[in-house]
């Protein structure tokens, strides 16, 4: 049974989101603000977390923040009114899994929270090898001899891991897409978040490998 975490201060939709995810066959809690949610990820192990961003207290973005940085691994979708490109974008660099905005349809959010919990949980070791850097899958960041950490967002995570778990292996971008994005079909998601590793990390982060696809690089 999947444990889930509802950050909400609309009431209404709170207890509708229970009433939906109970009859679906998780186990639901409701926060009603970002202070209310702190305490409960930090106290509890739930395997998705999902999060207003108008939060009193605690604004949702700032508390998924202090929970990555806290340890805490579920993934995160992102339920708010903030529709834009750039909120969208400052979500997910914001470390969220996925980000749907409201209103939207029951179904659709209970596919994503069935894709979200789907995706493998970090190892016990959680730390992988990129190069000369290191990757931890729970905090989501890579940290090298030569500066600060670079804190990934949670598809650009899904992505260099898929690589750095497999690092002799090349992938093409149907491959990547299908395991990094499986709601979708549209293969340029595969360049459009190597572009964001590699603004991030390097270029050398990852390989092209022509006519092929992509593997890990070194850094």
């Amino acid at each position: 049974m999947a444990y889930l975490l509802v950050v909400e201060d609309d009431r209404e939709l709170g207890e509708l989101l229970l009433r939906v995810f109970g009859g679906a066959g998780y186990t639901a809690d409701l926060a009603p603000d970002g202070q209310a949610g702190l305490h409960r990820a930090l106290t509890r192990r739930y395997d998705l977390l999902i999060i207003d961003r108008g939060l009193p207290a605690i604004e949702g973005l700032d508390l998924l923040a202090r929970l990555r940085r806290s340890g805490v691994p579920a993934p995160a979708l992102i339920l708010t009114a903030l529709g834009t490109v750039a909120d969208r974008v400052a979500g997910l660099d914001g470390g969220a899994e996925d980000y749907l905005v409201k209103p939207f349809e029951l179904d659709e959010l209970l596919a994503r929270v069935r894709v979200l919990l789907r995706r493998p949980a970090a190892p016990a070791g959680h730390v992988l090898p990129v190069g000369g850097a290191e990757f931890d899958l729970i905090t989501r960041t890579v940290t090298g001899g030569d500066g600060e950490p670079v804190t990934l967002s949670g598809r650009e995570s899904d992505l260099l891991r898929l690589l750095a778990e497999n690092p002799a292996r090349v992938f093409t971008r149907r491959e990547i897409v299908a395991t990094v994005f499986p709601e979708s079909t549209t293969e340029t998601l595969a360049d459009t978040y190597v572009h964001y590793l590699r603004r991030k990390l390097g270029p050398a982060v990852i390989a092209t490998v022509r006519g092929a696809g992509y593997q890990l690089g070194r850094r």
